[in-house]
């Protein structure tokens, strides 16, 4: 059932992503007075298709991974005389740059309008307090505490863990020092923290922001009891059910769910005998994790289980909302702060400071969407806006075969007063195939590596 989730999931946000950024060519192009000839959702051949009084098919192909707005264009075949004021190669150089450019635009839209619906519906958080500090770690050192909530993250306001760690995340390759604002309890002004740092997450796969500063959130109480048991793993293949209460490990008391689950990733491959509470019954079960390779050689267990929900006191509950007018600069400015962060992320993959190992294919990204959208409506919209994003991005940069490649072929005449030449053109094509094909291998590679 996850699988088939998974799969439902990532057609959905796909389907999405897709259609509005060929909308978006579509709609420029009938603008610029330019012939569609087919719209297609998905590639391969049509499970279904119409046309409209235009004369454009609209079609959903077989393939829903992909999707591709056809114009006239003599380039790829004869013109009729009576049509070539049609075709997209006799448009002027700017309509062509509108055309390309307005695929991504759609794109960074989408994502403005679900932050939006996001920012106005509201969204619940719980209040970012340190539950403990690692001694000796950055935190320690800067005089971070138990207790604390934190405000800021390099002087920018914070107000969620999602928001810290994209602040942190942010920062990677910084050396020196991370500037962290917190609020004593019961203090109502905070106070400024500088907490040491050198080469911040560089090269650190994945990066574990929290994890590196020594910080570990408050949460609950989490009593060891099974909210969760996923099918086929280690847990399931055990007999553990939803509902059991895991006492003792190897004869040692377990004291939460987090105590639990130190023990289960310290123990890949290992048999594990466990003292369990059942229906008021005690019972023994032999357990063993499952081996997950997180790199260098480094292994840490799993059993496919989640703890059983707890109630957050109201006082670490947040709700945040925002009506609709101040919603607009909300969006705009979250838009505006996951693109930055992307192009980051991606300048930093180049020059080393974050691991290639970091990029994600279809694969990860069916398994993202699935979560987020078992998670909820609002994980599954805010995957949404950040994945659509991200394609957005990546559609500009100045690779052939991309968008991007084919706004600097625009922009180098626009400049220049004639087209790049075909030949020009054609070794781009190649090379710019040469680099996706690369990319999309090496993203499923480490897919299968996750796995």
């Amino acid at each position: 059932m996850g699988v088939i989730q998974n799969v439902l999931a990532v057609i959905v946000v796909l389907g999405l992503l897709i259609t509005f950024h060929e909308y978006g060519h579509f709609w420029v192009a009938r603008r610029c007075g330019v012939k569609v000839l087919r719209f297609s959702v998905g590639f391969g051949k049509p499970i279904w298709s119409r046309y409209d009084r235009h004369g454009t098919e609209f079609a959903v192909a077989a393939i829903p991974l992909g999707g591709y707005v056809k114009m006239l264009d003599e380039r790829e075949a004869s013109v009729a005389p009576e049509e070539l004021d049609q075709a997209f190669n006799r448009k002027s150089v700017w309509q062509r740059i509108a055309i390309v450019v307005a695929g991504p635009l759609a794109n960074f839209l989408l994502a403005i309008v679900a932050y939006w619906l996001l920012f106005v519906v509201g969204t619940s958080t719980v209040v970012p307090v340190i539950g403990s500090v690692m001694p000796g770690s950055p935190a320690d050192q800067g005089g971070l505490q138990s207790g604390q909530e934190i405000v800021a993250v390099q002087g920018e306001s914070v107000h969620s863990w999602d928001d810290i760690n994209l602040k942190l995340v942010a920062a990677i390759g910084a050396s020196g020092e991370l500037r962290v604002s917190a609020l004593d309890e019961e203090a109502s002004e905070a106070r400024e923290y500088r907490l040491p740092v050198d080469d911040w997450l560089v090269r650190q796969d994945p990066p574990q922001p929290l994890t590196s500063l020594g910080v570990n959130p408050w949460r609950p109480p989490y009593p060891a009891v099974l909210g969760q048991v996923l099918e086929g793993e280690a847990a399931a293949q055990a007999g553990l059910q939803v509902g059991d209460e895991i006492l003792e490990v190897n004869g040692e008391p377990v004291d939460d769910w987090m105590h639990f689950v130190d023990m289960v990733r310290a123990s890949p491959g290992e048999t594990l005998s466990l003292k369990v509470m059942r229906d008021d019954r005690p019972l023994t079960i032999e357990l063993t994790p499952g081996r997950n390779e997180i790199g260098d050689g480094v292994a840490i267990g799993y059993i496919g289980a989640g703890a059983e929900p707890v109630e957050w006191p109201e006082r670490y509950r947040r709700e945040i909302r925002y009506g609709p007018l101040a919603a607009v600069g909300q969006s705009l400015a979250r838009t505006g702060e996951m693109s930055l962060l992307t192009l980051d992320a991606i300048r930093k993959m180049f020059v080393g400071l974050i691991s290639p190992s970091n990029l994600s294919g279809p694969i990860t990204i069916a398994r993202v969407a699935g979560d987020s959208a078992r998670t909820g409506l609002e994980s599954f919209i805010g995957f949404l806006a950040y994945l659509s994003i991200s394609l957005g991005i990546l559609n500009l940069l100045p690779i052939p075969v991309l968008d991007g490649g084919h706004l600097a072929y625009y922009l180098i005449e626009a400049v220049r007063g004639k087209p790049v030449s075909e030949r020009a053109q054609a070794l781009g094509l190649r090379i710019g195939l040469a680099l996706v094909g690369g990319l999309m291998m090496m993203a499923l590679y480490f897919d299968l590596m996750r796995l």
